[in-house]
């Protein structure tokens, strides 16, 4: 498992970052079939990680969504044992179906000793065009929160923030969409969330 975790990891950037600057921890997510790529705003600080990948902190939802959705089973990605996320199944899972990971930004500057996104103050955008390029499959962004809705408006020039469940062209090939947040400080029961991310995979071809 150790081998599988450390693939991920972005070692350079670890050693890069610094009490006024975090750089990006981990390499993006980038399956060759990619069809939907999740851009979240930038991980929660280290300390509340259960693994080394995309939405590692075991209070958040994300994989007991996507369980949900694709297995009937909240807790199909979960090992409650130990309390963290079944990475290996997670990455076999994700390869097969086409769904690719990264954040909207590569460095940043956190203001309060928490994960919360309105305290992140972004240093560097993710070039979000150079990873579409190694993805010429991917048809649709996903962003799962506020914080990362905007900062790729602010890269594509869109002028108004889409309502959650909903999404707008970012240019003729690609869609941005947007989900709520798998955060369980979002006043959305899960049920309501599975229900939001289904129709996103409705959307994008992977489940029908």
């Amino acid at each position: 498992m150790e081998k599988i975790e450390s693939a991920y990891l972005n070692r350079e950037n670890i050693e890069k970052s610094t009490e006024e600057a975090e750089y990006h921890p981990l390499k993006p997510f980038l399956p060759a079939t990619t069809k939907v790529l999740f851009l979240g705003s930038f991980p929660p600080q280290r300390k509340r990680w259960c693994m080394n990948f995309y939405y590692p902190n075991f209070i958040n939802d994300h994989w007991r969504i996507m369980g949900s959705i694709f297995f009937n089973d909240k807790n199909h990605f979960v090992d409650s044992k130990e309390k963290k996320f079944r990475l290996e199944p997670i990455v076999e899972f994700l390869q097969q179906k086409g769904i690719g990971y990264f954040d909207t930004a590569t460095s940043i500057k956190r203001l309060a000793d928490n994960a919360s996104d309105k305290f992140l103050e972004v240093l560097e955008y993710t070039d979000i065009d150079s990873l579409l390029r190694t993805i010429p499959q991917c048809k649709v962004i996903v962003t799962t929160g506020e914080k990362a809705t905007q900062n790729v408006m602010n890269q594509y020039s869109l002028l108004s923030l889409p309502s959650v469940g909903s999404f707008v062209p970012l240019n003729n090939d690609v869609v941005l969409y947007r989900l709520p947040s798998s955060s369980r400080a979002y006043p959305l029961s899960l049920d309501k969330k599975v229900e939001a991310y289904r129709k996103l995979f409705e959307f994008a071809g992977i489940v029908e």
